[in-house]
């Protein structure tokens, strides 16, 4: 009677090893799930922060300007005395528009600041004037496929700058990244000079 009885548990025993497989095998299932759910998750959240990323940089690297040409200095040859620099500007990848107010006096409401570095200075927004060159719109924005001419007045430094001076012209936009110019002055003042 005890060999039945002991029979009878290990057919049952049986059955209960194959339910305990199935709830096991269906913890897995359930497990592995939200551990997929989970990656899925931090990789779309992870590539939208790349996506983001892509065009921030796009939008910054749009709004940035580009020297069309050299940089032109004009002195006054009688005094020696250099009073301007002139540079063509443009967009870059034909980009977003650029408000291109001027600053004739140094005094006006304008977004773009224009400073200037030498060895005996530095003077963080200087007086410019704007005009255009070939097709535009007749008005301040430089727009893609523009061009404008900056002249920037060097008159009201002091020191004046000389010959040899190298120099440093910072064009910052309201928007993107800042254009720098380093130039050095030539040996003899001329009424153009060509700073390559």
């Amino acid at each position: 009677m005890l060999k039945r009885a002991i029979k009878t548990f290990r057919l049952d025993e049986s059955g209960i090893t194959g339910l305990e497989t199935a709830i096991i095998l269906i913890a897995f299932v359930v497990v592995a799930s939200v551990f997929a759910y989970s990656v899925l998750s931090a990789g779309i959240f992870s590539s939208q922060k790349g996506q983001e990323a892509i065009y921030a940089g796009l939008t910054e690297a749009r709004a940035t300007l580009e020297v069309k040409g050299s940089v032109f200095a004009y002195g006054n040859t009688t005094t020696g005395n250099i009073t301007a620099v002139t540079v063509t500007l443009t967009n870059t990848m034909g980009g977003d528009a650029m408000d291109l107010t001027p600053n004739p006096t140094g005094n006006e409401t304008h977004v773009i600041i224009i400073s200037y570095t030498d060895r005996n200075q530095h003077v963080s927004d200087l007086p410019w004037t704007a005009s255009w060159i070939g097709r535009n719109n007749d008005d301040y924005s430089l727009d893609k496929d523009e061009q404008a001419v900056i002249r920037i007045n060097l008159s009201t430094l002091n020191p004046g700058p000389a010959t040899y001076d190298t120099f440093t012209i910072e064009i910052k936009p309201l928007v993107g990244a800042s254009l720098i110019l380093n130039r050095t002055f030539p040996a003899k003042v001329d009424a153009v000079m060509d700073l390559h």
